[in-house]
């Protein structure tokens, strides 16, 4: 199709002007909400790496308690102490808003226990057992605050992913494109004017003469 069959209206122009404008308006939203989802994402980072270095102290504490519950009571004394608890730690699973994405909050409780929670009883068994436990329920209260700070680090990082396509999209495509159909539409439309402006002039000239 040849230029000067294209006749665009002032009304595309219109159209594409709004949509140019709302493109725009858009762009600077999800730009914001991306440098927020950053900043937010480098708060949990930081919150992720200690809560990784106090994970792996309370592992190795278990288990080098669990080695010295071994020696000291034998295999079958730490199962039977640890078959003899009957309270179960309770994770409950909620929700909270960082800037529209949506992160656990786990709460938990009954995974810190006194000696009678416990189960097995005072007598019967050596302070090791009540320390190995005592490390074990540090180290489960930990792998729960962990799990939470690395899903919501996830949840963030792929919003920040899907919201930095959709920024880019804007800036260098959608954005481009309208703008330069919106250049196109306007010099057609000038170009259409002088034209009609020049056929005017010739039938007035022809009707004079």
């Amino acid at each position: 199709m040849a230029l000067r069959d294209i006749k665009p209206t002032r009304s595309e122009l219109i159209n594409l002007k709004r949509k140019i404008q709302l493109s725009e308006r858009g762009y600077k939203i999800l730009k914001m909400k991306r440098d927020g989802l950053i900043l937010e994402f480098f708060k949990v980072l930081a919150d992720a790496k200690d809560s990784r270095g106090g994970l792996l102290k309370k592992y190795q504490r278990a288990v080098e308690m669990m080695a010295v519950a071994n020696t000291v009571e034998g295999a079958i004394g730490v199962k039977a102490a640890a078959f003899s608890v009957k309270e179960v730690p309770q994770i409950t699973l909620k929700s909270k808003n960082i800037m529209g994405v949506v992160v656990p909050e786990i709460e938990s409780s009954k995974v810190k226990k006194t000696l009678v929670e416990r189960g097995y009883g005072v007598l019967g068994t050596s302070p090791v057992i009540d320390e190995t436990a005592s490390a074990f329920e540090d180290l489960v209260e930990a792998i729960i605050e962990s799990a939470e700070i690395e899903t919501t680090m996830k949840r963030l990082l792929d919003e920040i992913e899907k919201t930095k396509r959709r920024v880019n999209a804007l800036e260098y495509k959608v954005i481009p494109e309208l703008t330069a159909a919106r250049d196109f539409i306007k010099m057609r439309l000038d170009e259409m004017e002088r034209e009609e402006l020049f056929r005017m002039k010739r039938i007035k000239a022809r009707s004079t003469s």
